[in-house]
């Protein structure tokens, strides 16, 4: 019988990335930038980056289509209090289950950074059919922390409590 730790480690990954913002290029993108190497350090295969405005209907157009070829997708802005911040809006609907520990914890170590200010981020991550969603803030010092503090460590352990695709045996 093999341990919970080898089938965490077999799990596949195919990530989506993708940029909240009107006003950000490909060539700009550090936060996006920062994702990508994050993920492609942890052998995280990503299919899809693209930079979408901040409307709702195209952050949910990017999401139902990243259902289809990714099983991790990371959205990057659009999570905070202005009236353009829509983000949350357009993804949380989708989610079957809210990963409710993700927003608490990011929270909570991003006020050891930043103090009271941290209580304007409404990040969040929850699960739709087998596939797990982050929703965190554009900025790079917000990116830089959940990637390496939250997401990385926990994305194969997430993924295989949720029932991705274990990788095939040879």
């Amino acid at each position: 019988m093999s341990s919970h730790k080898e089938h965490i480690q077999d799990v596949t990954i195919q990530a989506a990335v993708f940029t909240v913002s009107t006003t950000r290029t490909t060539s700009d993108d550090e936060s996006g930038k920062m994702i990508l190497s994050s993920l492609a350090k942890a052998d995280a295969p990503v299919v899809q980056y693209q930079i979408i405005p901040d409307e709702r209907e195209a952050i949910r157009n990017a999401l139902e289509g990243a259902l289809s070829s990714s099983n991790c997708i990371i959205f990057t802005g659009g999570t905070g209090l202005t009236p353009d911040d829509v983000t949350i809006e357009a993804v949380c609907p989708y989610f079957g289950k809210t990963v409710e520990g993700f927003g608490e914890l990011f929270r909570h170590l991003s006020y050891e950074e930043i103090g009271t200010r941290s209580l304007l981020s409404r990040a969040v991550a929850g699960t739709i059919r087998n596939r797990v969603i982050f929703c965190i803030p554009g900025s790079l010092p917000a990116v830089t922390l959940a990637m390496e503090k939250l997401i990385i460590p926990e994305l194969k352990h997430i993924l295989t409590h949720i029932g991705a695709q274990r990788k095939k045996q040879e």
